[in-house]
């Protein structure tokens, strides 16, 4: 390993143990650690390092799942949340939670909204045989704006307690206080996250044109295909534990290929520390910035990412 990687390493490592830190300590009511270690204060120790561990599992899954879909679709704005896989995989969630599907079958429900969206997306994106990277974007945004709408419309006719209990829901959380549900996501997202690590050369290739990479014996269609059910699987174990959270797929990524290049073997491990840290801090801002009041996670992910797809829309146009 370059010393300049190891260097990077470190370094977002100890950004992560800082905002982990913070995390722990600070919140409505500020606790010192040697406090929280105390038998009387474990209880909110605990529910305080689930959260973190839900934040750092969603960052993890969503980065890494924009990561793949950026390379193998070949397009900077590509991740699940802009492409309708979060909102598809909602949809499903929230329809089998209103009809009282037991939460055993919640992950199938939403992995199978998640595929349905994604086959609609390339439907309405593909012009002449192909699909275009532009009409992919648009695509992706209708289709989630509608499927938004309709878990919003699903939400409102199931009761003013399941309103409640889905709003923070929609929006992004990371209240997941059982620890069975965390380890049960965290299977099919560290799968997923080994899977795109295994074909970061691969998809080095991809980035640099389909042909090249047809020249190197990879079979692109097949990869493509792989990576995206991979990348639904993700996102869909995080809704039924986290809910929606958009734009983490978009800014991690970029933000790591301008620190560590755009190499996969690098970037892969570089945006999980990176993502970690951006959600556990954006965690502790959901639930500190207002206090006692807390606004869902979503919202802050929304309030950074809208100014960064601005720009990147903006920079692909002149480009």
């Amino acid at each position: 390993m370059k010393r300049d990687a190891v260097k990077r390493y470190v370094i977002l490592s100890v950004l992560l143990l800082a905002a982990v830190f913070l995390a722990l300590t600070l919140g409505a009511v500020r606790i010192p650690l040697g406090d929280l270690l105390l038998a009387t204060n474990r209880p909110i120790l605990d529910m305080r390092l689930m959260r973190v561990a839900t934040a750092m599992l969603a960052g993890c899954g969503l980065a890494v799942s924009g990561i793949a879909l950026q390379a193998v679709l070949r397009n900077p704005l590509a991740e699940p949340y802009l492409l309708g896989t979060s909102s598809g995989a909602g949809l499903a969630a929230v329809s089998a939670m209103a009809l009282g599907v037991s939460a055993a079958y919640l992950p199938l429900a939403a992995f199978a909204g998640a595929m349905a969206s994604m086959v609609l997306v390339y439907g309405l994106a593909r012009e002449g045989g192909r699909v275009r990277d532009r009409s992919l974007i648009m695509a992706g945004v209708i289709v989630s704006i509608a499927l938004s709408a309709l878990i919003v419309f699903v939400v409102s006719i199931s009761g003013e307690r399941a309103m409640r209990e889905m709003s923070w829901w929609l929006w992004g959380s990371t209240q997941a206080y059982d620890p069975r549900l965390i380890g049960l996501a965290a299977a099919p997202v560290a799968a997923g996250i080994l899977a795109v690590q295994f074909f970061a050369r691969d998809l080095d290739a991809i980035s640099l044109g389909e042909e090249e990479a047809l020249h190197l014996g990879i079979d692109v269609e097949k990869l493509k295909t792989a990576l995206v059910i991979v990348t639904a699987l993700m996102t869909a174990s995080l809704i039924c534990v986290c809910g929606i959270i958009g734009f983490v797929g978009l800014i991690v990524p970029h933000a790591m290929r301008m620190v560590a290049g755009p190499g996969h073997r690098n970037l892969v491990p570089s945006a999980c520390l990176a993502a970690s840290a951006f959600m556990v801090v954006c965690d502790l801002a959901a639930r500190t910035l207002f206090a006692p009041v807390e606004i869902p996670i979503g919202v802050v992910t929304a309030l950074i990412g809208a100014p960064v797809f601005i720009f990147l829309l903006k920079k692909g146009k002149r480009l």
